[in-house]
């Protein structure tokens, strides 16, 4: 005797004995597509079941002195944002990650610590620094003609709360080479629904391309 199991997660043809010996179990998956399971807060639903790892449009960090990317789900947990080449036109001033909700980015109450290790290519003097900041997530290491590659990974630990973690090579692709890592938290008034990537110093992005992936 045939047991289907339907596209709604109803079971036909079991008696109330229970199965029978030898039976034929047939799934009726909708669409016949099956998907990893997303886990959100516990509870996997059909709606979790479609998400998938999105990835944005990438934009150009060429001008200006912020990059936003706003409208991000509400049920998205993590956050990854990728720097390919990103420069900006002042020297010894940071880039930094922010994050904001429906009242827009916030600027404060950021938990963050950020260092850079890094060797002159011509003489092999090696230097390091490092900083705590409250205003964002910080890549140290600025030169006017430093370019950044890497990534940002923000986790959803609980809430409105989001841990950072990050690590970039840099280079002014002339005389200097490094990295910046660096980790920290922040705690949102809000749902998390947009990051931007900001100058500091009133430098100006003019090289380099950002984009973000989230699930």
């Amino acid at each position: 005797m045939p047991i289907t199991i339907n596209g709604s997660g109803t079971v036909t043809g079991i008696s109330a004995g229970g199965l029978p010996d030898n039976c034929i179990v047939t799934a009726d998956i909708a669409d016949n597509n099956v998907t990893t399971p997303k886990v959100s807060d516990g509870a996997i639903t059909q709606a979790k079941r479609s998400e998938q790892l999105t990835r944005e449009t990438s934009q150009a960090s060429t001008s200006g002195t912020s990059i936003d990317f706003p409208n991000i789900p509400s049920w998205v947990k993590r956050i990854t944002v990728i720097l390919n080449g990103v420069s900006t036109s002042g020297a010894s001033n940071n880039v930094l990650l922010q994050l904001g909700d429906s009242g827009g980015v916030e600027t404060t109450g950021y938990i963050s610590y950020a260092s850079t290790v890094y060797v002159n290519l011509s003489t092999g003097e090696v230097g390091s620094g490092g900083t705590g900041v409250t205003d964002g997530f910080p890549i140290l290491f600025g030169l006017a003609s430093s370019i950044r590659f890497g990534a940002y990974t923000l986790y959803n630990i609980s809430g409105n709360t989001w841990v950072a973690t990050y690590t970039f090579g840099t280079s002014d692709a002339v005389s200097l080479a490094g990295s910046s890592q660096g980790g920290g938290n922040k705690t949102l008034s809000g749902t998390l629904d947009r990051v931007r990537l900001t100058t500091t110093g009133g430098d100006t992005f003019d090289a380099g391309l950002v984009n973000i992936m989230y699930e």
